[in-house]
């Protein structure tokens, strides 16, 4: 008798499971390939694409000019390459909104996981969250710009001290979403059979969060700090709109669109191309988001 064996296909893993439900999104594939781009533009564009350094005289008849092959983007009003300042302000708008993202998901990762597991944290911690819902955002970051900006530059210059304050100042602004959402995760993982029989052994509370809750909070995690990084560029853009975010020579998206306003009748590609740029980063970071919440969710990746 002949022994006949079935070949059995290895079972999928789990990368590969989100990725294959990840790409049915056609939105989610789309915002990941527009975020790519220009990220490569911000980050990789300033190593391809330098112009010359222009002399006064030489800069004063540069100014104003339309897109050229010398300036794909035409150039400003101080006869600066408008491309080359848009790569710089992209490297500074997304390292904002990444940043700005960390320390939002952490703090609200923190407090959402200490306020579900310990029931006496819960109250206090809670309400803290409902504070900050209820403080303004854009006056409450003015204010800060404001009263910080100045102290803080003496110590780390006018623009690493303007870059660490508004990150600074858009994290510990941005936290509370998240918190409400691990909250309601981890209330609801701690009484998982798994999550009962570790604390029965005599696991620390320590070991728990960090072995069996803070791994299955993961997924609501990565789909808020998704939306985070939009928020975050989008308040700073409003900062730098408004003239309180970061100096002149130091370009952001945000502070392109400031400055192009006021020539925005003559030369309105000096606010559509910023602009544009924060679009599409936005729009591509939450179409990235929708397709990871699908992605991450079993029972939407199981049909």
């Amino acid at each position: 008798m002949t022994e006949i064996t079935l070949a059995t296909k290895p079972p999928e893993t789990f990368r590969a499971a989100v990725w294959a439900q990840f790409r049915k999104h056609k939105g989610a594939v789309f915002g990941l390939i527009v975020l790519g781009l220009l990220i490569i533009f911000s980050m990789l564009g300033p190593l391809v694409w330098a112009p010359e350094k222009l002399t006064v005289v030489e800069a004063l008849k540069s100014k104003n000019l339309g897109a050229s092959l010398a300036h794909p983007m035409g150039t400003d009003h101080l006869g600066r390459d408008t491309m080359q300042r848009m790569m710089a302000a992209g490297k500074v708008s997304l390292a904002v909104g990444f940043v700005a993202m960390t320390i939002a998901i952490f703090l609200g990762t923190l407090v959402g996981v200490l306020a579900g597991y310990f029931r006496r944290l819960d109250g206090p911690l809670m309400r803290l969250t409902d504070m900050f819902l209820a403080l303004p955002l854009i006056p409450l970051l003015l204010v800060m710009v404001m009263l910080f900006r100045d102290k803080i530059a003496r110590y780390l210059g006018p623009e690493m001290g303007a870059f660490v304050l508004i990150v600074f100042a858009i994290g510990v602004t941005s936290w509370m979403h998240a918190a409400r959402i691990v909250r309601g995760e981890v209330l609801a993982l701690k009484e998982r059979e798994y999550v009962l029989a570790s604390r029965s052994i005599g696991a620390t509370p320590r070991r728990v969060i960090l072995r069996h809750i803070l791994p299955n909070v993961v997924s609501p995690v990565m789909v808020a700090a998704t939306l985070g990084v939009a928020e975050a560029i989008i308040t700073e853009s409003v900062l730098s709109f408004l003239g309180l975010g970061f100096p002149p020579d130091f370009p952001t998206w945000g502070r392109l669109l400031f400055e192009g306003l006021e020539y925005m009748q003559l030369y309105p590609e000096r606010v559509i191309f910023p602009g544009l740029a924060i679009s599409l980063t936005v729009l591509s970071v939450n179409y990235i988001g929708d397709g990871l919440r699908d992605a991450l969710d079993p029972r939407i990746r199981g049909r």
